[in-house]
């Protein structure tokens, strides 16, 4: 299959958008759009597009860096940033051209 790989880039995970996390509402909004699967990985540290340093503190979580991956059908990614622009939240993302599939059987070990 063919698609797109989607990755959002978020400065800290303290972010509220609609009154939940930037990660919450962002794999919320994915699943409206049926992309049903999603990578999120926290980072140690990062910069962001303003120059500003973020990073975890051991003590304090909410300034660590999180990045959400998608990957679906181009009309699905189309989808989600459409809403996503809808919604007037600034937000940091890469999109590149994938091939992807399944191997194995479903239910198989």
């Amino acid at each position: 299959m063919k698609g797109s790989q989607f990755t959002v880039y978020a400065a800290n995970q303290s972010h509220r958008v609609k009154h939940m996390t930037v990660v919450e509402w962002l794999l919320d909004e994915a699943k409206q759009t049926g992309i049903v699967g999603a990578t999120v990985v926290e980072i140690a540290e990062g910069v962001d597009a303003k120059g500003k340093f973020h990073a975890a503190r051991f003590f304090e979580l909410t300034d660590q860096p999180v990045a959400v991956t998608l990957i679906a059908d181009d009309a699905k990614i189309d989808a989600l940033l459409a809403r996503l622009r809808d919604a007037g939240i600034r937000l940091f993302y890469t999109r590149a051209p994938i091939e992807y599939d399944t191997l194995g059987a479903e239910g198989g070990q």
